[in-house]
C-alpha cells in the first residue's frame, strides 16, 4: 500500500467514526443534560461542573464533529487540506478540549476539597465561586485556542505556542494525578478510622454514611478523569512527537486518529454517567 492510499483509509475510516460519534455526541448529551437538570440528589457544585463537561461534550457533537468531517470530505476529494478550514476546526475543537480539560481538573478539585475540608467545604465552594470557575475556563480555553500551533497569531513562534501547551497539559495531568490520589488515600484512611472508632452506633452509621457518600462521588469522579486520560493522552503524544521531529507520514496519521479518540470521549462521558451514577 502507497502512502497515498494509506492516507485514503485514514481519511475515511475517521470520516466514518466521526459521522457515527456526531449523532452519538448530541443525543447522548442532551439526554445527559436533562438528567443533570433534574437530579436532587448532586451537591450543587458538583452538579455545575459536570453540566459544564457536559455542555462542553454536546458542543463538541453539535460543532467539532461536523467541521472535523468536513474537513476530512475535503481532504479525501481533494487530496489536500484547506488552510482556513483546518484553522476554524483547530479553533473550535481546541477551545472545547480546553473547556472539557478544565472541567475535569475543576471536578477533581471540587471533590478533592469535599474530602480534606469536611465542615468548610460549603463555607469557601460556594455555588457563585464554581459558576465564576466554569466561566473563567471557558474564556481561558478560547483565548488558548487562539494561541495553539495549528492556528497561532503570527507574532507566536510555533515551537514556542507547542511548547507552552504541553507544559500546560502536563500540568493538569500530573495534579488531577496526584489530587486523585490523595483523594483516594483520604477516603480510606477515613473509612478505616470511623470502623476504628468506639462511639454510639448511631453516630458511628451517621459518620459511615457520609463516609461512603465521598467516596462513591470521589470513585465516580475518578472513572471519569481515567476515560479522560486515556482519550487525550493520545493527541498529547501526537502533538510532543510533532513538537520535537519533523512530520512523517507516521505521525500524520497519528494525529488524525488520535483527534477522532480525543472527540470520542464526548460520546463516552455520558456512559460513565449512567453506568456509575445511577441516581442521574
Amino acid at each position: 500500500m502507497t502512502g497515498e492510499e494509506g492516507l485514503y483509509s485514514t481519511l475515511v475510516t475517521n470520516c466514518i467514526f466521526n459521522v457515527f460519534l456526531l449523532y452519538t455526541a448530541i443525543a447522548l448529551n442532551i439526554i445527559t443534560i436533562q438528567a443533570l437538570r433534574k437530579t436532587s440528589s448532586l451537591p450543587r457544585t458538583l452538579k455545575t461542573l459536570l453540566l459544564s463537561l457536559a455542555a462542553s461534550d454536546l458542543a463538541v457533537g453539535l460543532l467539532a464533529h461536523p467541521v472535523f468531517v468536513a474537513h476530512l470530505i475535503i481532504q479525501i476529494r481533494q487530496n489536500t487540506g484547506d488552510n482556513a478550514f483546518d484553522k476554524v476546526f483547530v479553533t473550535f475543537s481546541q477551545t472545547l478540549a480546553n473547556a472539557s480539560f478544565f472541567s475535569v481538573v475543576a471536578i477533581t478539585v471540587d471533590r478533592f476539597f469535599a474530602i480534606h475540608l469536611h465542615l468548610r467545604y460549603q463555607e469557601l465552594v460556594t455555588h457563585k465561586r464554581v459558576i465564576a470557575v466554569v466561566i473563567s475556563a471557558w474564556v481561558i480555553s478560547a483565548f488558548l485556542s487562539l494561541l495553539f500551533p495549528a492556528a497561532r497569531l503570527d507574532w507566536i513562534p510555533k515551537k514556542v505556542s507547542g511548547i507552552m501547551f504541553a507544559a500546560i497539559d502536563a500540568v493538569c495531568f500530573i495534579t488531577t494525578g496526584f489530587l486523585h490520589y490523595k483523594i483516594y488515600a483520604s477516603v480510606r484512611h477515613h473509612t478505616g478510622h470511623i470502623q476504628a472508632l468506639q462511639v454510639q452506633e448511631e453516630v458511628q452509621n451517621r459518620e459511615m454514611a457520609n463516609a461512603v457518600r465521598l467516596r462513591k462521588t470521589a470513585l465516580d469522579t475518578f472513572y471519569i478523569y481515567f476515560l479522560f486520560l486515556a482519550c487525550y493522552v493520545p493527541i498529547f503524544c501526537v502533538n510532543l512527537a510533532e513538537l520535537f521531529c519533523d512530520e512523517t507520514a507516521l505521525i500524520q496519521h497519528l494525529r488524525y486518529y488520535a483527534l477522532t479518540i480525543m472527540l470520542f470521549n464526548s460520546s463516552l462521558n455520558p456512559l460513565i454517567y449512567s453506568w456509575k451514577m445511577r441516581h442521574i
